[in-house]
């Protein structure tokens, strides 16, 4: 079967000619075991109707989608990896396999791999993807976007049969094929690469085909201006995203300058956490021993970051300008994070110092009390209109407690900005819809010892339910 009507092909990445990539061959897996088959978003791209063959063709073999690239591109760029400048970098274990229009709202997307094979940037590595990173990867993904954080999407898994011999998973472990959705590909790092060569002319291919298909309203009446625009568009797209990630209570874990897409959806989720407890000196990363990507550190983190960006785009632009386009984070990064708070707590807006007390106290008591973080929210959804139900429930005596009284009082004038939702089955329940690494542990231990998926798809199902409650259907959840 065809894909529909809706599928719209559009391969622009050729478009920027040699040097942004090379042309590689995926990996042959000794077996598809189809794992994860996401069709609401194979809906929005025309994929749906792609029967079990088809799909299996395209997204563990690689065959071609029809009018799209011919053959797989592992994307070139470099990048700052713990603050090191680190030149050997590129698609190490995946690549382009083709690009798209949302038929929602026109926009190009990219559909990109992981654990499809070694290509040239592999640096040694077997170019797999362990089965529990995949899961991993998935789980991510759905409730980051639940909580109304701009997320790639995985729209397909494939168990491949192969023993991956891992230093952070007992060994042998299973293994898999990835395919993700996003807007794009290009990182902080593919623009690092070209300055490092101080090829202007890519540079500058660059910008412009950014510009094009994915920040018009960035074009002036020069190169210069241009550039200082896309950067100034660029900081504000990743400030609101690492602004979601502090409401959200997660921590990436590995924010390197090649994990930093221009279009600023968050990916490649490797070694993440969400947060137990409001805790800014969490680390999610095992290795990360000095918390160089701790909770706490990842708004500066980023924000270093975007300083490569308008270091690597210098020769285009002048210092004043891009200085300027980078001031702009801050005031993005505290209105971004001033909205995602009221819309975790379901409140109404008051204005932003009356928002912000509601903030600081919320957050001065989180950080004191150790409390719960998902508990709180799930808790006051809705702030006082919550009352009865918290004071009810399993932390009634720290609400009760002298320490709470300061967020009270300063939430006492914002009205719940949805009420009809505190009658959803949902916030009738005894717990919030969270994902800690003790459950995430717990939904793999059936899979890896019995092959059972069931708990796995009970939890996205739940995670699902909880991001349509709030507003967060698949036809709205990239912005």
């Amino acid at each position: 079967m065809p894909p529909s009507a809706r599928y719209r092909p559009d391969p622009r990445h050729l478009a920027l000619g040699d040097g942004f990539a090379d042309v590689v061959a995926p990996a042959r897996f000794p077996v598809h075991l189809l794992r994860h088959r996401d069709d609401r978003w194979a809906a929005r791209i025309g994929l749906d109707t792609l029967t079990a063959s088809e799909w299996e063709a395209h997204f563990a073999r690689f065959e071609p989608l029809p009018g799209n690239l011919p053959e797989p591109l592992a994307l070139r760029y470099h990048g700052h990896q713990f603050g090191s400048y680190n030149p050997a970098l590129g698609d190490g274990r995946g690549f382009l396999f083709a690009q798209l229009r949302d038929a929602g709202d026109d926009r190009l997307l990219d559909l990109g791999t992981k654990g499809s094979g070694a290509t040239p940037y592999a640096r040694g590595g077997d170019g797999r993807l362990t089965l529990k990173g995949g899961v991993r990867e998935i789980l991510a993904a759905e409730l980051l976007a639940a909580r109304g954080v701009d997320t790639c999407k995985i729209v397909s898994v494939f168990e491949t049969g192969e023993r991956l011999w891992r230093g952070d998973e007992p060994s042998p472990t299973r293994s898999c094929v990835l395919v993700r959705l996003s807007h794009s590909n290009l990182r902080i790092g593919t623009f690092q690469r070209h300055a490092y060569h101080r090829d202007l002319a890519r540079l500058g291919a660059l910008v412009d085909y950014a510009v094009q298909h994915h920040f018009p309203a960035a074009r002036r009446f020069d190169l210069a201006a241009t550039t200082a625009a896309l950067v100034r568009a660029v900081v504000e797209r990743v400030a609101a995203t690492a602004a979601a990630w502090t409401v959200a209570g997660f921590v990436h874990g590995v924010l390197n300058t090649d994990n930093i897409n221009i279009t600023g959806e968050s990916f490649d989720y490797g070694p993440w956490r969400f947060l137990p407890v409001y805790d800014l000196g969490f680390t999610a990363a095992y290795f990360d021993e000095t918390g160089f990507y701790a909770f706490g550190r990842q708004p500066n983190a980023v924000l270093w970051d975007l300083g490569r960006l308008a270091e690597a785009l210098l020769p285009l632009a002048g210092r004043d300008v891009l200085e300027d386009s980078l001031a702009a984070f801050e005031p993005a990064f505290l209105a971004a994070v001033r909205r995602a708070f009221l819309d975790r707590l379901g409140l109404e807006s008051r204005g932003d110092a009356a928002d912000d007390a509601v903030m600081d106290a919320c957050y001065a008591f989180l950080a004191d009390s150790r409390l719960d973080l998902d508990r709180f929210y799930f808790d006051w959804y809705g702030g006082e209109a919550s009352a009865a139900r918290a004071l009810a429930g399993p932390a009634a005596a720290r609400y009760e407690a002298p320490e709470f009284l300061p967020v009270r009082r300063a939430w006492a004038e914002h009205a719940p900005a949805a009420p009809a939702r505190l009658a959803h089955r949902y916030y009738a329940g005894d717990a919030p819809c969270s994902l800690l690494i003790d459950e995430v542990e717990a939904l793999w231990a059936p899979i890896a010892e019995r092959d059972d998926w069931a708990p796995l798809a009970a939890k996205l199902a739940a995670i699902r339910e909880v991001a349509a409650l709030h507003g967060r259907d698949v036809l709205r959840d990239m912005p």
